[in-house]
């Protein structure tokens, strides 16, 4: 019999806590396929975030109501105003569905007054049901999927039982939405890196969205993915705003995803983060069925699925304005929809492979040449290897502007190279990551050299660093036949000159040569003559 998860002694740490209730829900794994483990268990986090956020306001409106001088039976009879909680961005929460409910049920009801029995997968899934029912904006969202035969009930009861004494840190309703937030995007890291290749489909390493988002600082507006996957973009952009002291009511999210199970896992997170996104009725194939058609975006990040052979094309289609992308790769397909999507001003960033920065198959050199000279590119950013457990293929970041005249320079004509290779640390034998002053120091670079308010702010001014960045004029550019590799163009780094002659170092360097020559030669005697003893 399985061991019983214990309840009694939480975790001190939020990354112990996280742990923690990740190796509790590993137990539930047992036959199901990763897919549907992964709706399980967020679909029982985004269950406690929405009974948490409809428990946090319930207890304000009481205070409120108390404030202005209403008795408990009147209180009793205006609490469940739902417009109280809808108005707010709370999400009303039926009686049946609130967490403190399954709670006291996690081992399922008995059969009572004409009532039949029912199994702890049983209520979650009318609890889904509830929710869905009560907010039409979630309307096919939820997963409802917990009782089914190859999810073991006990261990589900369990779990709940977990998440329900998990009372993080204590320090609140809205701290613990916030760190049930944190849960969530570990969760996705986990799934992603235990799914691997497939898990790549639906999340992009923080550190990579939080270059894109660092450089772009998306602070109002309409912010765009057209492959919006879990929704991480739009996340590390509500901490964006956060950290800057914003609200995430400043941005408006507009997403399209093409995997059904990934646009659920989108639409739940953004709910988590209390972000109010358009990701469509439903989802679907950017290419085939654009569903924001009249969209201008004031900032698009995305991360495309690199070099898709099989997609839905159409050389007619009014997007392909510097050309028909290759039958072979959609590439240029992603860039050109999103410059596409731009409004006047808007800037956009986007992850791709390696390739697309000088690839001239299929016609793509011609549209790259065709963006170049459209002055469309602001920034080429060449990132190190590994970043993405999900694949070996390196990659890049490219960076668009409809207008890079705005800021304090004008950078018309200009395109910023920032060669990131050699930034980053292992985290693992297989997997890199980018520490905050790596990423800080790619945004900086970017701003000195737009001169934006941030640089201006910092006191910092662009400078040209060999090895790192350069500020390339579009005429060179050409002159490289619109080769776009950050490498070609900031050269390598200035070694430090150490004062010692050259004649000098190399009469010294060639001694210590045939000094471990030497060495060398009288080790492979000692090996011989011992090898000699031994036969």
């Amino acid at each position: 019999m399985p061991p019983k998860v214990k309840v009694d002694a939480l975790p001190s740490t939020m990354k112990e806590l996280k742990d923690t209730l990740w190796k509790a829900a590993d137990k539930l794994r047992g036959s199901m396929d990763a897919s549907q483990y992964k709706d399980v268990i967020l679909g029982l986090v985004f269950l406690k975030y929405v009974s948490d956020a409809f428990d946090e306001r319930r207890e304000q409106i009481q205070v409120e109501l108390g404030a202005d001088g209403f008795g408990e039976h009147q209180i009793a009879q205006m609490i469940d105003d739902v417009d109280e909680y809808t108005g707010r961005g709370v999400f009303w929460v039926p009686t049946q569905a609130r967490w403190t409910y399954l709670a006291q049920n996690a081992k399922g009801t008995q059969a009572a007054d004409g009532e039949a029995a029912k199994t702890i997968g049983e209520l979650i899934d009318d609890a889904m049901d509830a929710v869905m029912g009560a907010n039409p904006s979630l309307a096919a969202t939820l997963p409802r999927i917990f009782n089914r035969d190859n999810i073991d009930q006990r261990r589900l009861g369990e779990l709940l039982d977990l998440f329900n004494s998990a009372r993080f840190t204590g320090q609140g309703a809205t701290k613990a939405r916030d760190l049930l937030g944190e849960v969530y995007e570990y969760f996705l890291e986990k799934f992603a890196k235990a799914e691997g290749k497939r898990g790549g489909e639906f999340y992009t390493p923080a550190d990579v969205v939080r270059v894109l988002v660092e450089v772009l600082e998306p602070d109002h507006g309409r912010v765009y993915d057209p492959c919006c996957g879990s929704g991480g973009m739009f996340v590390q952009t509500e901490k964006f705003l956060e950290s800057h002291n914003k609200e995430g009511s400043s941005i408006s999210v507009y997403g399209q995803e093409l995997n059904e199970r990934t646009w659920r896992m989108a639409k739940m997170n953004l709910a988590i983060h209390g972000l109010n996104g358009n990701l469509a009725s439903r989802w679907g194939d950017t290419f085939a069925r654009d569903q924001h058609p009249d969209l201008q975006a004031d900032f698009i990040m995305a991360n495309p699925p690199f070099n898709i052979k099989d997609w839905a094309r159409s050389e007619s289609d009014p997007r392909w304005k510097y050309g028909v992308p290759p039958v072979g790769n959609a590439n240029y397909a992603w860039i050109q929809h999103i410059i596409s999507k731009l409004a006047p001003g808007g800037s956009a960033g986007v992850v791709m492979a390696n390739g697309s920065m000088s690839s001239n198959s299929g016609g793509e050199g011609d549209i790259r040449a065709q963006l170049v000279e459209a002055d469309l590119i602001s920034c080429m950013v060449a990132l190190p290897t590994q970043l993405f457990r999900s694949t070996g293929i390196p990659v890049c970041l490219w960076f668009f502007a409809k207008d890079k005249s705005s800021g304090a320079v004008d950078r018309s004509g200009e395109v910023l190279f920032i060669d990131a290779r050699n930034l980053g640390y292992m985290v693992d034998r297989a997997e890199r990551a980018l520490a905050d002053e790596d990423i800080a120091k790619i945004a900086e670079t970017y701003h000195a050299w737009r001169g934006s308010a941030s640089a201006q702010g910092s006191g910092i001014e662009y400078d040209d660093v060999a090895g790192f960045c350069r500020s390339v004029p579009l005429a060179e550019i050409k002159a490289a036949d619109y080769a776009l590799t950050p490498g070609r163009y900031v050269g390598a780094a200035d070694v430090e000159d150490d004062g010692e002659p050259i004649e000098e170092k190399i009469a010294r360097l060639s001694a210590e040569l045939f000094e471990q020559f030497a060495e060398s030669e009288r080790l492979a005697a000692v090996v011989r003559e011992q090898l000699g003893r031994v036969s």
